[in-house]
């Protein structure tokens, strides 16, 4: 039965949930999640436009929000052909080949947009323990290295996840719990050992949101230090001020994960829609509230996206 399935493989299908209980209404369900996607990938790629445009903002700080537009706008359109498949067309079949593709860059972006937010952290702690020295520490040269370094570190740790599992048998029903493809999910499915695949996941989740999360609050412990060796109470609020976006990134990006985690141990018997819920906060959230938080507190970017417009309205 399991080389039957290993050789029929290219032609299995996954059979993707969508929102238990909520079937009956997928029509209006579909407006919230549009609007999220609409706000998140429109909102990030403004802010891309803006860095690139305005050839004053260009320092580190606005170098790594931009990078952190593109992971937000990677994670969102991984999910966007499955999501809105289901709630449009009711479209809850999707090839195995692409449900690993699919988990593939869900994961890769969501891992990468945890290494920007560490990369961020260190930017915050030059600027205010050497602002002297600010950019010229943080070179472009070296910004490049940090990106790339991130992205390589993603790839690498993400791609053996859908090799491994494209080798297993698959004798079952293979239904998913989610309107996209996880590697929690999937791994779910094989007919066979998965104990390697736990371990790797568990290990990946370690190597980075484990490690990427501890040295962020390493950088917080160390610019706390840092702001309190400031003499006058205007110089700690203005060192502060300089880390509001970055901390209220961190805090949308990790405490829905903590958030998932808790009810995944805490409350296994809790409404299916509750965890699907809670599982969609951590994808869809912080993309949409990062280039809200970002227009309102980085005032630079917020003119910047307001020159963009004003030019081209001047074009039109």
């Amino acid at each position: 039965m399991g080389a039957e399935s290993n050789e029929s493989l290219g032609l299995l299908s996954v059979f993707l949930t969508g929102i238990p209980g909520l079937e009956a209404q997928y029509g209006w369900s579909s407006i919230p999640f549009f609007t999220m996607y609409i706000v998140a990938i429109v909102g990030n790629i403004l802010i891309m436009a803006a860095v690139q445009e305005d050839s004053a903002l260009p320092e580190p700080m606005y170098l790594f929000l931009s990078m952190l537009a593109v992971t937000e706008v990677g994670v969102s359109v991984s999910t966007l052909p499955t999501v809105t498949g289901i709630l449009w067309f009711d479209a809850h079949r999707i090839d195995f080949d692409g449900c690993l593709a699919q988990m593939f860059f869900i994961h890769t972006f969501f891992c990468m947009e945890s290494g920007v937010l560490l990369a961020m952290s260190y930017d915050c702690f030059v600027a205010i323990y050497n602002p002297l020295h600010y950019t010229a520490i943080l070179t472009l040269s070296r910004i490049i290295c940090m990106g790339l370094g991130v992205t390589l570190k993603s790839v690498a740790l993400m791609a053996p996840l859908p090799i491994l599992l494209r080798q297993l048998p698959y004798c079952h029903t293979n239904v998913l719990s989610h309107s996209y493809c996880l590697h929690s999910d999937l791994i779910q499915l094989p007919c066979a050992d998965t104990k390697l695949n736990s371990i790797l996941g568990f290990a990946i989740v370690l190597a980075t949101f484990g490690l990427d999360s501890l040295l962020i609050v390493v950088s917080y412990v160390l610019i706390l230090y840092t702001v309190m060796s400031i003499a006058s109470g205007e110089g700690w609020w203005k060192a502060l001020n300089t880390c509001v976006s970055h901390i209220c990134a961190v805090l949308i990006y990790y405490l829905p994960m903590i958030g998932v985690s808790v009810m995944h141990r805490a409350a296994k018997h809790a409404s299916p829609i509750v965890h699907t819920l809670m599982s969609s906060i951590c994808l869809f959230v912080p993309p949409m509230l990062n280039p809200i938080i970002c227009s309102v507190k980085t005032r630079p970017i917020r003119q910047a996206i307001l020159t963009l417009f004003s030019c081209k309205r001047e074009l039109l």
